[in-house]
């Protein structure tokens, strides 16, 4: 076994903590009849995956959802649906995150769409005005990318973009096709559940390594 050099963390479920029926209720409240169905934790359908890898941008998805649901909806209206995913972001993660990087190179690896990561790469991101990319080395990101986990393809791309041997990383995601496919490609995994206080089982890893 490699000694572990690298991290990767998910973002929802892992970071931060979600509510997915919350944010399906957002969007059925603004007129979405079959968000059920679009809108899920891991893998989204429709416009919504194609917002995620990055086929749309967030112009066109607005475009597309009001064509989609007959209705015209203010774009913050959209945003606050989307933001409905998000129930809290536990500082206590943020602050062992910035500890794991005085020894390891941390990265984030998270399926995603334009309407979070424009929030969280703001000062809005934390109470102490720091945006996400204040807290890891690189992010990596599924609509810039162009990819959804648990596509190969976007493990690939990281791995040589930043250099990375997946025997010395240890891959952090609460999807278990995710870290399946990780597991198989030779990272180190852990599935934590979501809002899971997951520090004492990473350092239980990291102290065997």
């Amino acid at each position: 076994m490699g000694k572990i050099k690298n991290i990767v963390f998910d973002l929802g479920g892992v970071i931060l903590d979600l509510d997915r029926d919350r944010a399906v209720r957002r969007f059925e409240q603004i007129g979405l009849s079959d968000a059920e169905e679009l809108i899920d934790p891991y893998h989204q359908k429709g416009i919504f995956l194609d917002l995620e890898e990055g086929r749309i941008d967030r112009n066109e998805f607005y475009r597309l959802l009001r064509e989609h649901m007959g209705k015209d909806v203010a774009e913050k209206d959209i945003d606050y649906a989307w933001m409905g995913f998000i129930v809290a972001l536990p500082e206590y993660k943020l602050d062992y995150i910035l500890k794991l990087r005085e020894s390891y190179k941390v990265y984030l690896l998270s399926n995603t769409n334009p309407i979070i990561m424009g929030w969280a790469r703001t000062g809005e991101f934390t109470p102490a005005g720091n945006p996400i990319t204040y807290y890891f080395d690189k992010i990596y990101t599924s609509y810039e990318m162009g990819v959804c986990k648990p596509a190969a393809r976007i493990f690939n791309f990281m791995m040589k973009d930043a250099d990375m041997n997946p025997e010395e990383t240890l891959f952090v995601d609460d999807g278990k096709s995710n870290t399946d496919m990780a597991a198989g490609m030779g990272f180190v995994t852990y599935t934590p559940a979501n809002g899971e206080d997951w520090r004492e089982a990473l350092n239980e890893i990291l102290n065997k390594r």
